[in-house]
């Protein structure tokens, strides 16, 4: 019993194993290559897959789902003669798992080594700043290099990016000055510019003033004028109106004698004609007051009104009417007369 029951066990051992075998799940996004007698047989998809276990063999399984793949970077010549670094990016993805499998021994590598040959073929015909400003260019180039180049493996290329380009280090500080001198040139135009624009704009705000002075200074000069000439109406109407005689504007005129002199620099000052005359009017009647004790009255005015000094103040009224009605006089005192000449 115990050999029967030995191989029995070793059957059901066997029985499991080939069990094993012959159910095969692929996970999704995923391919499977089985292989019978080493002959591709066919491709497995995602789920619950039979084969012959002992016949059928899985040789390898690929990942369909779009792949990443960081290359070091590689030193380029540009046309220039310059060495720079470029760090690529490859996005791919596996379309037929059976051409990734027989087509190409290791689609990686062959990837990497069509993408660094690509790259320096674009790039040697570009100058060192057409690289750094022309990603987009270098991108699209590549990108339709490697996808007609890996299509009849099986594989697509969806995009490709350049992470750095990296020139050498003594062109990375002469750059950096050049920009440095770039932006020193853009701040001393814009200074000036804004410097050129504040003293344009304070120009026209002094001219505005000046303008806006000069006009509040003719309208003062007008409204002062008129000010005068209807001040001067005013006397002169009521002057013209009071009928005033000879005696007041010599008054008048005496009155106005102390503002000639005023000031500590007047030297010289020129008393009107009209002056003179009105004086000798006013010292006649004085005369006449003084020699007039016996009774006799003093001599009358010229009848007819008399002219009038339109620059003349207005006449001064006295309010205290008793002494407006007699005058105080002294005889004894006599005026000199002056001359006017």
């Amino acid at each position: 019993m115990e050999p029967v029951l030995i191989v029995l066990v070793v059957l059901v051992v066997v029985a499991f194993i080939a069990l094993i075998k012959t159910i095969q799940v692929i996970p999704q996004a995923s391919a499977a290559i089985v292989e019978r007698f080493g002959r591709y047989t066919r491709t497995l998809g995602a789920g619950l897959n039979i084969v012959v276990p002992f016949i059928d063999t899985i040789r390898n399984r690929i990942d369909l789902r779009e792949q990443v793949v960081p290359f070091p970077p590689q030193p380029v010549i540009t046309s220039d003669n310059l060495v720079v670094n470029i760090d690529t990016v490859i996005y791919y993805q596996v379309t037929d798992a059976r051409a990734a499998t027989y087509e190409v021994a290791s689609y990686i590598q062959a990837i990497e080594q069509l993408t660094v040959t690509t790259l320096r073929n674009i790039i040697g015909s570009m100058d060192l700043e057409s690289t750094l400003t022309s990603r987009e260019v270098i991108n699209a180039g590549l990108r339709g290099v490697l996808d007609e180049a890996t299509g009849r493996w099986g594989i697509r290329v969806n995009r490709v990016e350049l992470k750095a380009i990296e020139p050498p280090t003594s062109i990375q500080d002469s750059m950096e000055k050049q920009m440095r001198a770039d932006r020193d040139k853009r701040a001393a135009i814009l200074t000036a510019e804004g410097s050129r624009q504040a003293a344009i704009l304070r120009a026209e705000g002094e001219k505005q003033a000046a303008v806006l002075q000069a006009e509040g200074e003719a309208q003062a000069a007008v409204l002062r004028a008129d000010g005068e000439a209807a001040a001067i109406r005013t006397v002169f109407e009521a002057i013209h109106d009071g009928d005033a005689d000879q005696k007041l504007l010599a008054y008048q005129y005496l009155q106005t004698l102390p503002e000639l002199a005023k000031g500590d620099s007047n030297k010289l000052w020129i008393i009107p004609s009209e002056v003179g005359d009105a004086l000798k009017g006013l010292g006649g009647a004085f005369t006449g007051l003084t020699g007039g004790g016996n009774g006799a009255a003093p001599a009358a005015a010229p009848s007819g009104r008399i002219p009038v000094d339109p620059t003349a103040g207005p006449r001064p009224v006295d309010t205290d009417t008793k002494s407006a009605a007699r005058p105080r006089v002294e005889p004894t005192r006599e005026y000199p007369k002056i001359d006017p000449e």
